[in-house]
């Protein structure tokens, strides 16, 4: 008989430098960790619009399951996330991040957190509900999904609610869980931070932004009081700027395609090998800096792009094998959704996303001149680690208002 595994996760982000010349483990752990930040955008850049979504978080989450998986399914889920071959290694790349984070965040107000909802009488490998536990630290929670689904439904969604501090709500929509649920996990993260040089609200006022139609719409455009030091980075195709957040080593890296490029067929160019010549080629410089104030938000069902991406099994009955959950060939991925949330303004920026999977059984520049980077027109951008390159959060700003 088929069962279903429920898996979500959230982060929160408010809202800056150059990633750290040796390859310590940390830095390793985030290079794999980043493997689906760019395959994900690149798959949802197919759709109109603001993008906006958590590459950690959906990471965090499906690493849970992960756990898990074996046979074809663990292939295939390494394959697209980047996942290492060995369960040790990966949960020591959970605790590694974690700490990695914990200290990145500095002065800013940072959270993150797993749980997983299970059924009472549902029989778990005890090996993997205590890797839950200890590597992945997730809080655990009898539930009955059974009985009363609606309930635990809720409790999912109070819980993600309050990690993101309100940022995240009904990440589980209506009939998400049913009596044939047995699992459902959550991974949360929250970010709060202020930018190191922050943008006057007096100077923010309403300039020209051109959409990705050529039309000219007028949006908040802040604008930093005077020229500031960032990292920052040009050649012949884009600009970007590393714009720091206060107390620590999280930013936000802008990539920026000069006027008259196209922006579709820049974003498009966005590869991994791209991201890291642009990252190396980030040096401080004098940069009069302006940015749109903006809110996103966003919900995504995973399942289809994540299939699209090379792993469908995870989420096919049959096919799908799970059996380091509970020793047999019976779960299935049958819902795996994301929230995320982002505030950007003259202060610095919160930003919040929740990934959830439900399982039931199946059935460089040099210095000179000063220069002027105006984000007036669509552009990509990370919210991430400077020293290890981890990115918490990825998105394109296609329309401000």
């Amino acid at each position: 008989m088929k069962k279903l595994l429920i898996l979500s996760a959230a982060l929160l982000l408010c809202g800056g430098a150059q990633a750290a010349s040796g390859p310590d483990p940390a830095q390793k752990a985030a290079e794999r960790a980043g493997t689906i930040a760019l395959k994900f955008h690149r798959k949802a850049a197919s759709r109109s619009g603001n993008l906006f979504f958590s590459p950690y978080s959906m990471y965090s989450a499906f690493a849970m399951v992960y756990d898990g998986a074996r046979g074809q399914t663990i292939a295939q889920m390494a394959r697209v996330f980047g996942f290492p071959p060995l369960r040790g290694d990966l949960r020591r790349d959970a605790g590694l991040l974690r700490d990695r984070l914990a200290r990145a965040s500095g002065g800013s107000e940072f959270g993150q957190a797993n749980a997983f909802w299970y059924q009472k009488d549902y029989e778990f490998l005890p090996e993997y509900t205590e890797a839950l536990r200890s590597d992945y630290a997730a809080s655990a929670v009898a539930a009955d999904f059974k009985k009363n689904p609606e309930e635990w439904r809720q409790a999912a969604n109070a819980w993600t609610e309050k990690q993101t501090k309100g940022k995240i709500k009904d990440l589980f929509a209506a009939g998400s869980f049913s009596p044939e649920t047995r699992l459902a996990l959550v991974n949360a993260v929250y970010f709060k931070g202020k930018w190191k040089a922050q943008f006057e609200k007096k100077a923010t006022r309403e300039q020209d932004f051109t959409l990705l139609t050529g039309k000219k719409i007028k949006a908040p455009l802040m604008e930093s009081p005077g020229e500031i030091g960032v990292r920052y980075y040009e050649d012949g195709s884009l600009q970007a700027a590393a714009l720091p957040y206060a107390g620590g080593d999280l930013e936000m890296l802008v990539l920026l395609p000069k006027p008259g490029k196209n922006f579709l067929e820049t974003e498009k160019g966005l590869t991994a090998e791209k991201l890291s010549k642009v990252r190396s080629g980030l040096a401080e410089k004098e940069v009069k800096v302006f940015l749109p104030r903006f809110r996103l938000a966003d919900d995504w069902d995973l399942a289809p792009a994540l299939s699209a991406l090379g792993m469908p099994q995870p989420f096919a009955y049959p096919g799908a094998d799970f059996r380091g959950m509970n020793g047999r060939k019976d779960l299935f991925v049958q819902k795996a959704v994301q929230k995320a949330f982002a505030e950007v303004n003259e202060e610095g920026t919160e930003a919040a996303a929740a990934t959830g999977i439900a399982m039931m059984p199946g059935r460089a520049m040099s210095p000179g001149q000063p220069v002027e980077f105006r984000a007036d027109r669509p552009f990509v951008f990370l919210i991430q680690d400077s020293r290890t390159g981890l990115i918490l959060f990825m998105g394109r700003l296609a329309d401000p208002r």
